[in-house]
C-alpha cells in the first residue's frame, strides 16, 4: 500500500511551502501528518482546535480543509515572519484566528479553556507546559503530537527528551493513547469520559 497515493493537497499547501523554504523554514508538518490532521478534523463538526506552533501555516491549511463552518481554529505562532504568511495567505478565512505570541504565554494566559482537539507542534505544550495543556482537552477530546521519530533538525540531546515525553504519556490513566511509529511519528490521546 503507498501512503501517498490519492492524498489531495489542499488547495493553498504548495505556496505554504514554497513560501516556508524561501525563509528557511524547515519545520512544517509531512504530509501524512497533515492529511491525518484533516481527516480527524472532518470527523467532528461545531468543535474549538487549538494549534500550537503555526509554523507558515502548512498544517493549518490541512486542519482548516477539514473543519466544518461552525468550527473555529486558534493557532499560536512567536515566529513573526512565519506568522506573517500564514496571515497573507489563510488570514481571510473566518473560521481562523491567527494569534502571534509565545506558546506559553498563550497557554499560562488560556488555561481555562477547553479544546476538542490540541495539536502541540511545538515545545510548549509538548515539552513543557503539557499538563496545563492537558488540561485543556475537553472529556472526549483529542490531543496530537508529531515529529516523535528521529527528525534531521533535532538539536543534541532532544532524542532523551522525546523517549522521556512517551515514557510519561504512556504512564497516564485519563487518556487513551495510541503511538503511531509512522510519517515522522505521532502521539494520539483521547481524554477518557
Amino acid at each position: 500500500m503507498d501512503e501517498y497515493n490519492k492524498i489531495l493537497n489542499p488547495l493553498k499547501a504548495e505556496e505554504l511551502l514554497i513560501r516556508a523554504s524561501q525563509i528557511g523554514f524547515d519545520a512544517s508538518c509531512d504530509i501524512l501528518t497533515g492529511n491525518f490532521l484533516r481527516l480527524l478534523v472532518a470527523s467532528r463538526k461545531q468543535i474549538n482546535i487549538l494549534e500550537l506552533g503555526t509554523g507558515v501555516g502548512h498544517s493549518t491549511a490541512w486542519i482548516l480543509e477539514g473543519m466544518d463552518e461552525s468550527s473555529k481554529l486558534y493557532s499560536v505562532e512567536m515566529n513573526e515572519e512565519c506568522s506573517s504568511i500564514a496571515k497573507e495567505i489563510l488570514g481571510n478565512d473566518q473560521r481562523l484566528e491567527l494569534i502571534v505570541c509565545d506558546g506559553a504565554e498563550y497557554i499560562m494566559e488560556h488555561a481555562n479553556r477547553r479544546f476538542d482537539i490540541i495539536f502541540a507542534d511545538t515545545w510548549p505544550g509538548k515539552f513543557y507546559l503539557l499538563e496545563e495543556v492537558l488540561k485543556m482537552v475537553k472529556s472526549g477530546g483529542i490531543y496530537i503530537i508529531d515529529d516523535l521519530n528521529p527528525q534531521p533538525n533535532w538539536p543534541e540531546g532532544h532524542g532523551e527528551k522525546v523517549k522521556e515525553l512517551i515514557t510519561y504519556l504512556e504512564s497516564r490513566d485519563d487518556f487513551f493513547i495510541s503511538k503511531l511509529n509512522w510519517s515522522t511519528g505521532l502521539i494520539l490521546m483521547t481524554r477518557k469520559v
